[in-house]
């Protein structure tokens, strides 16, 4: 198969992590007798430094061109960047919102998992992670308080800002079913996040999700308020499975579930339209503060290229025989900085890289 793949990669750390990443693509190429046609796309500030703007056009129009979309991480130190002295709309983050958008990745999917090898990196008590733990958080990415009617107006001679939280049952009847279609191939049971004491967007939320609900008898559905879930999320991680939930709480939920695994570094995500279409990128940020000094970790990048190759191509296999090889690179006890421990071998960005690829097996 000829795997037509947009790169993007970014700012920051990006361009370290997606190479490993293409390391690994090329490995599994190689083994199981496919071919990788790369398109490289600037988004962000890369896209800033050369157009002038975080996203053109025609890299949206390239984008379509493929049959996914791989992106390291984008952005920058909104402190000391120039790109941050630009008015809202023009920063990094706007070219990335902006592309989500123009590509109706509407479904966010990160899931965390706590490997029994990095369980010392767990800022939990070992009682509460004993076996591990596997979710999936199903954000949906395109509508809500970040893609509302936003001003900041003088009321009375007061500034006032104000920023709308939207959603219609569609959007929330698309996001619900792909939930659940995961929540069949995993353990069967969709904990639904929302805040239906206080917000109407959130009864309509739980209104619909039951409707869904209705359509898949074999998953248990259970409703959760979202500040129980935060505190529940570090209470007792492994009750979940599929966390279902909008946009802004599954921002905030999602980045609180990556810590819980022990490292950032290790979480992949995909966000997907409703063909086969998918931009998959790691969790985590730009982290600006190491580039260049190759010890970032990718293995959610390259976790993020497993997922491409599964949701995309449907290649389950080599999806399978990468997520292996980075369970065998733990086991063995190679660690990038961050997720490093006593008694383990500390190697860089490109040495976790070349391990990874190197452990590919048919």
């Amino acid at each position: 198969m000829n795997l037509k793949i947009g790169i993007i990669k970014g700012d920051g750390i990006g361009p370290e992590i997606v190479t490993e990443a293409q390391k690994v693509l090329n490995k599994i190429a190689e083994t199981y007798g496919h071919t990788c046609e790369y398109t490289e796309l600037l988004l962000g500030g890369a896209s800033i430094d050369v157009h002038g703007v975080p996203l053109t056009d025609e890299t949206v129009a390239a984008a379509k061109q493929c049959d996914a979309v791989l992106m390291g991480s984008i952005g920058g130190d909104a402190k000391t960047s120039p790109w941050y002295q630009l008015e809202p709309s023009k920063r990094p983050e706007a070219g990335l919102l902006r592309i989500r958008k123009e590509l109706n990745l509407f479904a966010n999917l990160r899931p965390a998992v706590l490997y029994d090898e990095l369980k010392g990196a767990c800022p939990l008590k070992e009682s509460i992670t004993e076996g591990g733990f596997d979710m999936m958080i199903m954000r949906e990415l395109t509508g809500g308080l970040y893609f509302g009617e936003r001003k900041t107006v003088e009321v009375d001679g007061v500034l006032t800002a104000f920023d709308s939280l939207t959603y219609n049952e569609e959007e929330i009847r698309r996001i619900a079913k792909r939930a659940f279609d995961i929540a069949m191939k995993r353990r069967k049971k969709v904990t639904s996040v929302d805040k239906a004491n206080v917000l109407d967007s959130s009864r309509l939320w739980r209104k619909v999700v039951e409707e869904v609900a209705e359509e898949y008898p074999e998953v248990t559905l259970e409703h959760m308020l979202v500040d129980n879930c935060a505190m529940q999320l570090v209470k007792d991680p492994k009750q979940f499975d599929v966390i279902l939930t909008e946009n802004m709480f599954g921002d905030i939920l999602s980045d609180e579930a990556s810590m819980v695994t022990g490292s950032i570094g290790m979480l992949a995500s995909a966000s997907l339209n409703e063909t086969k279409f998918g931009l998959y990128e790691p969790s985590g940020g730009s982290a600006p503060d190491i580039a260049g000094k190759g010890i970032a970790n990718p293995i959610a990048t390259i976790l993020s290229a497993a997922m491409m190759l599964r949701f995309s191509f449907d290649l389950d296999q080599e999806a399978d025989a990468i997520e292996k090889a980075v369970e065998k690179v733990l086991k063995e006890g190679y660690r990038t900085i961050d997720i490093m421990s006593e008694g383990k071998t500390q190697i860089g960005t490109a040495g976790m890289g070349d391990l990874i690829a190197s452990f590919i097996r048919r």
